[in-house]
């Protein structure tokens, strides 16, 4: 059902109060479907977990959309990597990156630890509005991100003066920062993902 500026919860059977209360909830806290319902319900509101999951992919890339802009902007410094991690019993990989003062920049669920993951990922974080072009982009040792990072300039998405630096130690932030997000706060996680089926890993949910 597509949202509309003037109605966005038109033909919805229940009040947008209601909807966006459970997407934020789920958004938010390490919480299933089902753990949404039951909150509802203990309030006299009766919604089938099914309903709730329907509300998460039409209303948390509209949410994703609206709050992007307010976002506080990002510096120039990127700290990147990526780890490995099992999505319901399969091999995944979360490319993270932020800026020098922890600041999310983007990350990116792939199936595959390579170049054209790296790359891909790279696209998605300079295409946010918030994100400045990079003056320096810190990395780990995967030797996927030369050539990405060079693929990238050679097609003119990055500009020649953009350096590159392989240092694992100032990478340290973005374990701090992921670490405090995924636990228990699981709100950029799922809005970046939950919503897409590239990211689909609520954590087992």
């Amino acid at each position: 059902m597509p949202i509309t500026p003037s109605n966005p919860f038109k033909g919805r059977q229940f009040p947008g109060e209601v909807i966006i209360l459970c997407v934020r909830w789920y958004l938010r806290y390490p919480l299933a479907y089902e753990h949404v319902a039951e909150l509802l319900a203990e309030r006299g509101v009766t919604v089938d977990p099914s309903c709730i999951w329907r509300w998460v992919q039409a209303y948390a890339p509209e949410l994703n959309k609206r709050c992007r802009p307010h976002l506080k902007p990002t510096n120039k410094s990127y700290r990147t990597d990526e780890t490995y991690i099992k999505v319901k019993g399969e091999d995944k990989f979360l490319y993270r990156a932020v800026d020098s003062t922890g600041q999310t920049i983007e990350f990116l669920l792939t199936a595959k630890r390579d170049a054209a993951a790296a790359k891909r990922f790279f696209r998605k974080a300079l295409s946010c509005p918030g994100n400045p072009v990079p003056r320096v982009i810190n990395v780990d040792k995967n030797p996927a991100f030369p050539p990405a990072v060079e693929a990238l300039k050679a097609e003119g998405v990055l500009p020649r003066r953009v350096r590159l630096r392989q240092c694992k130690y100032l990478n340290n932030v973005v374990e701090i920062v992921f670490t405090q997000m995924t636990k228990p706060n699981l709100f950029a996680v799922r809005m970046g993902g939950d919503y897409i089926t590239d990211l689909d890993f609520a954590l087992g949910h």
